[in-house]
């Protein structure tokens, strides 16, 4: 499962277009590419560089609470939202809200007000209850509330999928740092669909991510380069406790999602390359 993502590392080396960007760092970018794998045949984590597991798990989980400001997050240790964050440590209305607060709330017909949609757990409850509906979304990207993002969505929506006791995701990401960035968001998403399957008593099936646009920052060649020498090994497998927990509970709380419910066996990557991450 790693060579489609060396694959695709390699070609936008070679086929990439130089592109100016946002940061003033310069890219080499295609675009309407695709990454898939079957994640019963191990957990894809690189293993040609390390990839920073607790940053990985303690974001997904912060995202599933529905937290936007990074002060947990540095509470574990993790500071890869800190150079977006205000002086408080607010992100704005990011992913986590959008997941889960998705707003603003109203009035129903009937004068009946309601809260902001849930739209994680409303798609949990679909899978339940009606899992071959073509509505099991959830989308970070709500135009009216962009301005007010620290940083706007890279990962803007994904759906889920199930077929023969599996839970498969697929999802769509507008913009992709193939180097840093794309790594972490291919276990984050395997773990988010490992997560959402046992929730729905189902198997995790395959990941599919579609890019958009996705870039190797021109100050991570280099680096790439270094990668595609070295040779993948075995995928580890993921482990997740026994124990019962809510994706949705308050940071600290008992029966909140901890970082060592979720371990990686065998995991034995190359050593970490280390790349600036573009700002």
């Amino acid at each position: 499962m790693e060579y489609k993502y060396l694959e695709l590392l390699r070609k936008i080396l070679e086929e990439g277009e130089e592109r100016e960007d946002r940061t003033g760092v310069g890219t080499l970018s295609l675009f309407g590419e695709q990454y898939k794998c079957d994640l019963q045949a191990g957990f894809p984590i690189l293993t040609t560089k390390k990839v920073h597991w607790r940053s990985v798990v303690n974001e997904l989980l912060w995202m599933l609470r529905g937290d936007t400001n990074v002060k947990s997050l540095n509470s574990e240790g993790v500071t890869i939202w800190d150079e977006w964050a205000d002086e408080n440590g607010d992100l704005g209305p990011i992913y986590g809200q959008q997941w889960t607060q998705w707003g603003p709330p109203g009035t129903d017909k009937d004068g009946t007000a309601h809260l902001w949609p849930h739209q994680l757990a409303g798609v949990i409850d679909q899978i339940k209850t009606n899992p071959y509906s073509r509505q099991l979304l959830v989308s970070a990207w709500n135009v009216g509330q962009l301005s007010y993002m620290a940083l706007l969505p890279c990962h803007v929506m994904f759906q889920f999928y199930v077929s023969k006791g599996k839970l498969s995701c697929h999802m769509y990401q507008r913009s992709a740092d193939i180097f840093l960035g794309g790594p972490f968001n291919i276990a984050s998403y395997a773990l988010l669909t490992h997560i959402i399957a046992r929730e729905t008593s189902l198997l995790p099936g395959d990941l599919i991510i579609s890019f958009g646009d996705v870039h190797l920052y021109k100050n991570h060649i280099v680096q790439a380069k270094e990668q595609l020498t070295r040779t993948p090994k075995a995928p580890p497998r993921l482990k997740i406790s026994n124990r019962s927990f809510d994706i949705d509970m308050p940071y600290g709380c008992e029966d909140a999602p901890r970082l060592d419910d979720f371990v990686l066996e065998d995991y034995f990557p190359h050593p970490a390359i280390k790349a600036q991450v573009a700002v």
